[in-house]
């Protein structure tokens, strides 16, 4: 494990780092607790729904403020992390609590289909039609379907740049934003970051291609599995996009950054020092620092 250069804090937390490997997806999976399902919060409501667009079922969970000013709130449509493999709607419950009490905003978490046994396109497909159901359905949540954003953390930020993709080239939606968190962007593994992270914390190089490989599952890459290939990036939406320094994805993620700005999308883009992928799980100063970082960017950029 390599430990070189990591935050002071994330350096005491390292015996609780969970030891996962993909090359067991039962093990994993039960390694890995999910929070309880929550019905309601203080200051918000959670309704756990089926969203139905276009012949196709996904299972979201919307997370609303229990009281608002009476105006149309944006929606922000939330795609979980866990290499493909792991994770439910409620994996960010915490989270998506707070960025809709905060905002205030409607937060739509998309229950995907995970891999392997349900591969390539399946978590896409499902990622796309909670995108069109929620602005299909916004009123009746209370939403502005005209201000509806993407949001996605690791694995999930793969399905929300892709679904940002497919909604530009199929007809929209029009999306106001998407905000790509630790970003699992290329399949490759030929930049300097996942060439050093064969040991790094949480994360490694082998976890990240493992998790590629039960995505695709034997399909050949190309620009519609893999945002990094994608040749055209112009008409995306603002974008904020965050690495860390520590991660094998962070050189893939500032590479896509570079790729979008070239081709004139406004973004915003963050290097956090000293961290490894996943170390948001722990209550540290840098967490809260990007947390709120995160918060104030999406804000701004759904206009809120």
């Amino acid at each position: 494990m390599r430990v070189e250069g990591l935050d002071p804090e994330l350096v005491r937390h390292l015996g609780d780092v969970p030891a996962l490997d993909l090359g067991d997806i039962a093990a994993t999976r039960a390694l890995v607790s999910e929070p309880a399902p929550t019905p309601a919060a203080d200051g918000v409501v959670v309704t756990d729904v089926v969203a139905e667009v276009g012949g196709h079922s996904v299972g979201v969970r919307v997370t609303k403020p229990s009281q608002t000013a009476g105006r149309p709130l944006p929606i922000v449509v939330e795609m979980h992390g866990g290499g493909f493999v792991l994770g439910s709607a409620s994996a960010n419950d915490d989270t998506n609590r707070t960025m809709a009490a905060e905002l205030p905003c409607i937060v739509v978490a998309v229950d995907y289909r995970l891999s392997p046994e349900f591969p390539y396109p399946a978590a896409i497909v499902d990622c796309v039609a909670a995108v069109r159901w929620a602005a299909d359905s916004a009123e009746r949540w209370g939403g502005e379907p005209g201000r509806i954003g993407v949001l996605g953390t690791s694995a999930g930020a793969c399905l929300a740049a892709c679904t940002a993709l497919r909604l530009r080239d199929e007809g929209g939606p029009t999306l106001a934003m998407q905000a790509l968190i630790e970003p699992a962007l290329d399949d490759r593994a030929d930049t300097p970051s996942m060439i050093h992270g064969a040991d790094a914390v949480f994360w490694n190089s082998r976890n990240a291609l493992l998790s590629w490989q039960h995505y695709l599952a034997g399909h050949t890459p190309d620009e519609y599995t893999t945002p990094s290939r994608r040749t055209d990036l112009s008409g995306l939406p603002p974008t904020y996009l965050t690495v860390n320094e520590l991660d094998p994805l962070r050189d893939q993620g500032i590479d896509y950054a570079r790729r979008l700005l070239a081709a004139g999308v406004h973004l915003e883009l963050h290097c956090w020092p000293g961290a490894f992928h996943g170390f948001r799980m722990f209550d540290t100063d840098l967490t809260r620092r990007t947390r709120a970082t995160d918060l104030a960017a999406i804000r701004r950029l759904m206009g809120t």
